[in-house]
């Protein structure tokens, strides 16, 4: 039951690959995007660390603005394989915070994210993949890969599950910030 339970002493964000030009093509762009930033919000307000990766920057463009100007400060890990764990600074990255478990955002869900996941779960760590904050360019390719993460061990979750598990209960300052957000 332990992979279940996230609490804000062992979780870390991570951020697969929501970059300009993947973005443009994404049906569910804005409602990802407006996910992520409310999940890097609450990191912020429960210093729950934030991890940023970016698949070849030079030919996908930069994280989106939206993205950068939330995380204020940013250092993305660049990748050319489509999982973060594979290459690169990021394995580093993540050792270092001390966290277990994974919340897992990003495009494109069958591609990077999956392989992400899959990468992490082998690694021994928890994943929480926020379906409503990760998309593909189809709807198919969606499902399947959220169906695969499952079968593979991930917690599939949603957004405001995730906050409120993280923020644990209501009357605080952190529940006020959130709660005006998700509104």
């Amino acid at each position: 039951m332990d992979r279940f339970i996230l609490k804000k002493d062992d979780a870390v964000l991570v951020l697969v690959d929501i970059q300009e030009r993947l973005a443009v093509v994404m049906s569910e762009r804005q409602k990802v995007v407006e996910n992520c930033l409310h999940l890097i919000e609450l990191c912020r307000l429960l210093d729950i660390p934030i991890i940023l990766n970016e698949q070849y920057p030079k030919g996908l463009g930069q994280t989106v603005s939206e993205i950068r100007e939330a995380l204020k400060e940013h250092q993305p890990h660049e990748k050319v394989t489509f999982s973060c764990c594979a290459m690169g600074t990021f394995p580093e990255a993540l050792a270092s915070t001390g966290k277990k478990k994974v919340i897992l955002v990003g495009m494109e869900t069958h591609v990077c994210v999956l392989q992400t996941c899959v990468d992490l779960l082998k690694e021994g760590y928890a994943v929480h993949a926020v379906s409503d904050a990760i998309c593909s360019r189809t709807e198919g390719n969606y499902r399947t890969a959220l169906e695969y993460m499952r079968d593979a061990g991930a917690v599939l979750t949603c957004t405001e599950t995730v906050l409120f598990q993280l923020l644990e209960k209501a009357g605080t300052e952190e529940f006020k910030t959130i709660s005006k957000r998700i509104k």
